[in-house]
């Protein structure tokens, strides 16, 4: 019998640690051994702590990232930038968050490793981007990872088990159902489900009793907090999902799935962040590649999850999206029909919505 914690919730462990500001120790099958920081939360004094332990820091950021501040990404889809002796907390702070690029566009020279393995640094990028924060860590040699993390009570991952995990999708479970009337329609119910990696939980709305041998009119909502709940005029989130709950409401019967993934992925702090640069003059997709994400950081395969632990297989969708239809097919569930859903266009989102029909391919 062992009541420690196995590889699951050792990785949630190490966001909730990152998030904290807490370093992980990440080690790999050949002896080689990293000590993790998420720039974000990094503090000045752990910083000096980190520097005082010798050796040579690096700050690892995405190639997105790496190209907005002109730095070498030698090793393809990340950048190994080297801190130098005299870096202090505002440097990296300044590397890592693109808030003052246009204030202050020159961070260089910025020197770039080359050379060596970077798959440390690859799953250090994974781990902060898991905890929605800035994809940017401090990372650090380490001879023997083992003993440093035991002898600081950090947190140990071994690379070769936790990189292969963070790629997939986590199991979701049921944990409740219950009637909820709605305005929409009195027939509502919502099915609560939690993934086993501690993540954020996902909710399906079923309107009436759908069949679960035809398809049914089905929407895939990604959580938006200053859409859904504050009425914002930047996107057409909340329009979207009144529209779709009413759609199904006067048809009888569809299931809403409404899946914590703010910010196309990237979490409320940094869609704000994102919101910021649109301000500077920034589209969508710019900003978010200046912060160091990808155009879209979602994972759709929680909702064709929940689909099929709910009986469904085969939709109706609910989209203007091309890549939610892909997504499903390729996850065994048969998109029989897209059903538009054009609404909530105004002056304040019309440059938005132009950038996701030419940029992102959704189909206004």
């Amino acid at each position: 019998m062992s009541l420690a914690p196995d590889l699951t919730e050792s990785i949630a462990r190490a966001r909730g640690d990152l998030r904290m500001g807490v370093p992980v120790v990440l080690c790999d099958a050949r002896g080689g051994a990293a000590l993790v920081l998420a720039a974000e939360t990094l503090d000045a004094q752990r910083l000096a702590d980190v520097q005082a332990l010798g050796g040579t820091p690096v700050l690892a950021i995405t190639a997105r990232r790496a190209a907005t501040l002109k730095a070498r990404a030698y090793d393809g889809d990340l950048a190994r930038v080297r801190l130098p002796a005299e870096a202090r907390l505002p440097w990296v702070l300044a590397v890592a968050d693109p808030a003052d690029d246009l204030r202050v566009p020159m961070k260089g020279p910025l020197l770039s490793e080359r050379g060596g393995d970077a798959g440390l640094h690859r799953l250090a990028l994974q781990l902060v981007k898991s905890a929605r924060l800035l994809p940017a860590a401090v990372l650090l040699d380490l001879g023997d990872g083992a003993g440093f993390a035991a002898r600081h009570g950090l947190t140990l991952l071994a690379a070769h088990a936790a990189a292969p995990h963070l790629a997939e999708a986590s199991p979701l479970h049921p944990v409740v159902s219950a009637r909820l009337p709605l305005t929409v329609s009195e027939a509502g119910r919502l099915h609560v489900f939690r993934p086993e990696d501690g993540g954020e939980e996902h909710y399906a709305v079923e309107i009436g009793q759908p069949d679960r041998a035809a398809p049914v009119l089905a929407r895939l909502h990604s959580a938006c907090f200053t859409g859904d709940l504050l009425g914002s005029l930047k996107c057409d989130c909340g329009p979207q999902l009144r529209g779709a709950l009413a759609q199904m409401g006067a048809e009888g019967a569809g299931v809403l799935l409404y899946l914590n993934q703010e910010g196309r992925g990237i979490g409320l702090a940094n869609k704000m962040r994102a919101y910021s640069l649109q301000d500077q003059g920034f589209d969508t997709v710019e900003a978010n590649h200046r912060l160091g994400f990808e155009d879209d950081e979602r994972d759709f395969r929680i909702g064709a999850d929940i689909l099929r632990r709910m009986g469904f297989g085969a939709v109706r969708l609910l989209t203007n999206n091309p890549a939610k239809i892909a997504m499903m097919a390729q996850n065994g569930i048969d998109v029989v029909e897209r059903v538009p859903l054009r609404l909530g266009e105004n002056p304040h989102n019309h440059a938005y919505l132009a950038t996701k029909a030419a940029k992102s391919g959704h189909l206004l």
